[in-house]
């Protein structure tokens, strides 16, 4: 009698593959799914409580930064009630439509709960948008306190060194903000925080990223809630 073969086959194989990459996968979007719920009830970290009544400011290089990066900062400031502002520090005319990114800002800022009244430009031609200008540290500081002091801002919110994804114009700010600060320039009790840059790993596989942040040490973590995500993503979409 010839000997019996068993096996799992190439069908059954497949199947145990594919249950050792999903279960994993779907309990981690189970964990992402309430870690999410429970921050975006209550951020957290040193700075969240302050945020909240803080007279914040959104400080960016071009329309759709508000959108693209500092969307969850936004709608977290406003859910806890307050009224943050956005200063964006050029027009956005590398392609020569800047007025049409005006109005686009606008919009967006609209989508995010910041009516037009709180939402300024600077269209200044020595602060050009171009991803291989360095704006100048000290002119662009000039126009950033100015409106902090107008403002009565106490909280700055921007990119860091990295400014995210290697933008010169992105890296400016946070040069022209570290100068204030080490200057002793801006106002007593003013506060600024910085978006962390982080790898592509990290900004595209978001349901991976939101476990991890939440463990990390921030000064602040502010997460969207789903209906919020959407608001984010619609807000990206303004047509040009």
């Amino acid at each position: 009698m010839a000997a019996g073969r068993w096996g799992w086959g190439l069908p059954g194989l497949s199947l145990v593959l594919l249950g050792l990459v999903l279960v994993p996968v779907l309990v981690l979007l189970g964990v992402t799914r309430r870690l999410r719920r429970r921050f975006a009830a209550a951020p957290r970290g040193s700075a969240a409580g302050e945020a909240a009544v803080a007279r914040a400011l959104v400080l960016t290089a071009h329309p759709d930064d508000e959108a693209m990066f500092f969307a969850p900062t936004l709608l977290a400031l406003g859910r806890a009630g307050g009224r943050p502002a956005v200063l964006c520090c050029s027009a956005g005319n590398y392609y020569n439509q800047g007025e049409i990114r005006k109005k686009e800002l606008e919009q967006s800022c609209s989508l995010l709960g910041i009516p037009a009244s709180n939402v300024t430009v600077v269209d200044h031609r020595d602060l050009p948008d171009n991803p291989s200008v360095e704006w100048d540290t000290q002119l662009l500081a000039a126009f950033v306190l100015k409106h902090i002091e107008d403002n009565n801002i106490n909280l700055v919110v921007s990119f860091d060194a990295g400014g995210v994804s290697g933008h010169a114009n992105h890296i400016s700010l946070y040069t022209a903000l570290r100068y204030l600060h080490s200057e002793q320039k801006l106002p007593e009790g003013c506060r600024v925080l910085v978006l962390e840059s982080v790898n592509l790993f990290r900004k595209y596989l978001w349901f991976l990223d939101v476990p991890l942040s939440c463990l990390l040490p921030s000064d602040a973590l502010f997460v969207l809630t789903e209906e919020e995500t959407e608001q984010a993503r619609v807000s990206c979409l303004i047509p040009a």
